[in-house]
Order: C-alpha cells, then sequence, then structure tokens
C-alpha cells in the first residue's frame, strides 16, 4: 500500500526542491579545516548534511551559505568569504558524481535532470562585501547568488533584526548595493535584516526579494521573523519567504528560553550576537535550565500562515540545518524533508502546491532576477 510519504517521496523526487540555507561550508571550516577527507560526506558525518542524507531527503538543489562571523575586520571579512567559496567549490569538485554548480534556473533544472545536487551559493552578510561594489560583482561571478543584507550586526549601510539600530533602514550606499545586485541578477536576501531595512529593499527592488530562512512572525515574535505587513508585501514584489526549521524562530518557548540566556550572558558580558561566546555559555546554561523543544507540527504551522499571508506563490524551505545546535522533533536532519510534506499533504496541500512551496517558487524568483539582470544590462 502507498503511503502519503511514499507519495510524497515520488513527487520530490520528480521536481527539485530547492533549500535556501545550509551551513555546512562553515562546520568543514570548524570541525576540518575544509579538509574534505576529514569531514568526508559521502559517508555518516557528525553533521546534519551527508550526501546519502540529502539523497534520503530529495534535495535537489541546495543554496551552500558562504558564511562568515559579523564581527570580523572588513578585510578579513572578505578573505574568510572567498576561502568559504572555495571550500564550496572544492566540495563540488570532490564529489562531483553527486553535486553540479548551477548559476541560473535552467541550470538548476539541468544538474537535476542529471541526477545530481544542484549547488549554488548565498553570502550570508553584508559585511562579506568589505564595503567594495566591486567585491559584489566578484562574489557573482564566482557563483553566489544571493547577498543577505546583514547577519546578526548592522552593516555600515543597513541595521541588522538583531542590533541597535543605527541608520533606520538602508543607507544610500546600501540603496546602491540592492540597484547593483538587481543589476548582475544577485538575489537580495532579507532574513536577519531589521523591519526598516526590509522596507527600504523593497521599495528600492526592481526584483523580487527572497528570505532565505526565516519564519513568520505572528506565530514566533523573533525579529528575525518576517511581519505580516512584509509578507503581505511580497505579493506585489514577487517574492519567496523561505520558512526556516531553527528552534528558535519556530516556537515562542524556544525563544522566549533564548532571550533569558541571552540575559543570563549578558550579565557576564557575552552579547548574543556574538556567536564565537554565545553559543557555547549557552549550553552550559541549557544543563541547568533545559531548552523547549520545538516540532515539526510547529513548522507546519508557520508555513501554512505565511501562505495564508503571502500567498502559496511566495513560500518556499530554508531549514538553516548546520547552521543551529538542534532542529525540531521530526526534522533533525536534511532527511527529513518528505516528512514535512507529507504532513502538509495530510492537511490538504495540493500537488501543484507541494511543488511550488519545494522549488518552483524560488526558480522563478531567480529567473525573474536574471531576467530584470537583462533588462537593467
Amino acid at each position: 500500500m502507498t503511503t502519503q510519504l511514499d507519495r510524497v517521496t515520488a513527487l520530490l523526487r520528480s521536481h527539485p526542491l530547492v533549500d535556501g540555507h545550509n551551513d555546512l561550508p562553515w562546520e568543514a571550516r570548524k570541525r576540518a579545516s575544509y579538509d574534505w577527507d576529514q569531514l568526508d560526506i559521502a559517508g555518516p558525518t557528525p553533521t546534519h548534511t551527508d550526501l546519502p542524507r540529502l539523497r534520503r531527503g530529495c534535495v535537489g538543489g541546495q543554496f551552500w551559505s558562504v558564511f562568515v562571523p559579523s564581527t570580523l575586520p572588513r578585510d578579513e571579512a572578505v578573505i574568510q568569504t572567498l576561502e568559504q567559496v572555495d571550500a564550496v567549490h572544492a566540495m563540488v569538485a570532490r564529489y562531483a558524481d553527486q553535486l553540479a554548480l548551477a548559476g541560473t534556473a535552467d541550470e538548476v533544472e539541468a544538474v537535476f535532470a542529471s541526477g545530481r545536487i544542484a549547488s549554488l551559493m548565498g553570502a550570508e552578510g553584508g559585511h562579506s562585501i568589505g564595503g567594495s561594489l566591486g567585491v559584489l560583482r566578484v562574489l557573482h561571478r564566482l557563483g553566489v547568488r544571493y547577498l543577505t543584507l546583514t547577519h546578526n550586526d548592522n552593516t555600515p549601510w543597513a541595521d541588522s533584526a538583531t542590533d541597535e539600530p543605527v541608520h533606520g533602514g538602508l543607507t544610500d550606499f546600501g540603496r546602491e548595493v540592492v540597484r547593483e545586485m538587481n543589476r548582475i541578477g544577485m538575489l537580495v536576501d532579507l532574513s536577519h535584516v531589521s523591519e526598516e531595512t526590509m522596507d527600504d529593499a523593497l521599495d528600492t527592488m526592481s526584483a523580487p526579494v527572497i528570505f532565505s530562512h526565516s519564519s513568520a512572525r505572528a506565530l514566533c515574535s523573533s525579529p528575525r521573523n518576517v511581519p505580516d505587513r512584509v509578507l503581505e508585501r511580497l505579493r506585489g514584489n514577487g517574492g519567496v519567504c523561505m520558512a526556516v526549521f531553527a528552534e528558535q524562530f519556530v516556537s515562542q518557548e524556544a525563544w522566549d528560553w533564548r532571550q533569558e540566556a541571552a540575559e543570563a550572558a549578558a550579565r557576564e558580558g557575552i552579547p548574543a550576537t556574538d556567536l564565537e561566546r554565545f553559543v557555547p555559555f549557552s549550553l552550559r546554561y541549557a544543563e541547568t535550565h533545559p531548552q523547549p523543544r520545538a516540532t515539526l507540527e510547529q513548522v507546519v504551522a508557520h508555513i501554512e500562515h505565511l501562505r495564508e499571508v503571502a500567498g502559496v506563490d511566495h513560500v518556499g524551505i530554508g531549514g538553516d540545518y548546520d547552521g543551529v545546535r538542534q532542529l525540531p522533533v521530526g526534522l533533525e536532519d536534511v532527511s527529513c524533508y518528505p516528512r514535512l510534506f507529507a504532513a502538509l499533504a495530510d492537511r490538504g496541500w495540493s500537488d501543484e502546491d507541494l511543488v511550488k512551496l519545494a522549488g518552483g517558487n524560488v526558480l522563478r524568483v531567480l529567473r525573474d532576477a536574471e531576467a530584470v539582470s537583462r533588462e537593467l544590462g
């Protein structure tokens, strides 16, 4: 007897599931200094991501995050971002029988048709360009297809969701960055940015935006999530919000716990935005103050809210695997996507809408950005 899970698995094997955000490259830096012999993703790994589990998860395309900490000095941020890009190129070359670089929507579909996983890149934070449009253009030439305008800290030209506002959104240079991204066909990613930055970017855009890994603020009050008012603007912009699985952006209880941990860390002089110090502190804090767990069902609720407010043409998936320590129960690693889609099918999602969520919407956005780039020349 064919189960719902069997049915959606077959659907995802026929239509590319394109995830918006995976931090395996930074894990490879931390764990193995980018040594793919030491962290061999052909077999089981201690990370959330390896090739066998990507296959079981029916992943057809992946935006690999080339994240570097937003606390780095400008030149060091650029250098480490280039090292991240190089690591992705090396990974794809090593596993060329299963991965292939893709720079356009057509290339994603061609790689998927070849039986491999299309590999794109996204730079997580405007600090990665070091205040240089030339660096922005070079990253695009190297295969980076989106730039998240900020990470946890403000840049000199854009306010972050998790820092004290300085600019009131985007500066004039920030708007210039957005316009240049439109011109070259790079997606503008509004995850991590302040609400004012979201508005300024949407006001400046000639192409659709993405939120590569964010969910609904109406269900979890983290400023990393998107308010309904901005979700409604996606209908006119044509953009996509790619639902994140990170527990503290899914569960209100988990977010409240993080706020309590952040207050405790602040008393010891550790800001929550300093991930290198805050993450170890939060692990110690969890030993005596257990973190509430999020669930697959809560992720389903976020996706359904995104569909209700923004529309089914404006929702996608951005799991944030290997970017967080712990994932919701039922979504523990990259093999779990079919469970999520089966749960949505159980709630009445049509095959057509599941295909849009999986990758159809973000590929449409990528095509739209390519078309705008051609028009702007």
